[in-house]
């Protein structure tokens, strides 16, 4: 019985793996692409595919205690960021920086880390709730460092659907996890959540409620 449970343990840290490279490539080709869009030269691009792509989860492993950050351990998610910001700075002439391909992989970005993110949260024992919200960080925090880099208003602080999408998302984590469910279900869940609302907000326009300013 032990052996089969230490191979699930073990298919699930390859499976929560593979979604955090994952997470970081599609965020850091979100930084690099928006290193094109504002004309940053080939270094510019590297570093800010680099910061976009990580951020959010050397954030997450600092504040759950698992240092040094597995970013900054694993040279794949270094190399990874190289890639993207090669990719970018060669077929640059092919990306429509001016469209919307920041937001799909911004969007693909944020559901993937806001799932792993929660998930390593419970499985490092913070509370559900904690962890739901320290999903929501690891999902926000590459984007906020790209758009600051960027000189640019975070997209977590305008009005679409950005935090309440990758909060949905590690909701639907935890209430896999509360459930006992198997960790891949719920995250799988939460992902497709999280990937709907962000593609609709974008697609459609949902946003929150804005304050009018009297005149």
């Amino acid at each position: 019985m032990s052996g089969v449970l230490d191979e699930g343990q073990h298919l699930f840290g390859a499976f929560a793996f593979v979604l955090d490279l994952v997470g970081t490539l599609v965020f850091a080709l979100s930084g690099a692409v928006a290193g094109v869009k504002n004309r940053l030269d080939l270094f510019g691009l590297m570093v800010l595919a680099f910061a976009t792509g990580n951020a959010g989860g050397i954030t997450r492993d600092v504040l759950i205690g698992a240092v040094p950050p597995v970013a900054l351990v694993n040279l794949n998610y270094l190399w990874i960021s190289i890639f993207a910001g090669f990719a970018a700075f060669f077929w640059y002439r092919k990306i429509d920086v001016q469209g919307r391909p920041i937001l799909l992989l911004d969007a693909a970005g944020l559901a993937l880390f806001a799932v792993t993110g929660t998930q390593k949260a419970l499985a490092a024992g913070l509370n559900p709730v904690m962890a739901a919200l320290l999903g929501m960080l690891t999902g926000i925090g590459g984007g906020i460092v790209r758009d600051v880099l960027v000189n640019q208003t975070p997209v977590v602080l305008q009005s679409d659907l950005y935090a309440v999408a990758a909060l949905a998302a590690g909701a639907v984590v935890v209430m896999g996890h509360l459930l006992h469910f198997p960790p891949f279900v719920g995250m799988t869940v939460g992902l497709v959540l999280c990937l709907g609302i962000r593609l609709m907000a974008i697609l459609r326009g949902w946003h929150l409620p804005m304050a009018r300013p009297s005149r």
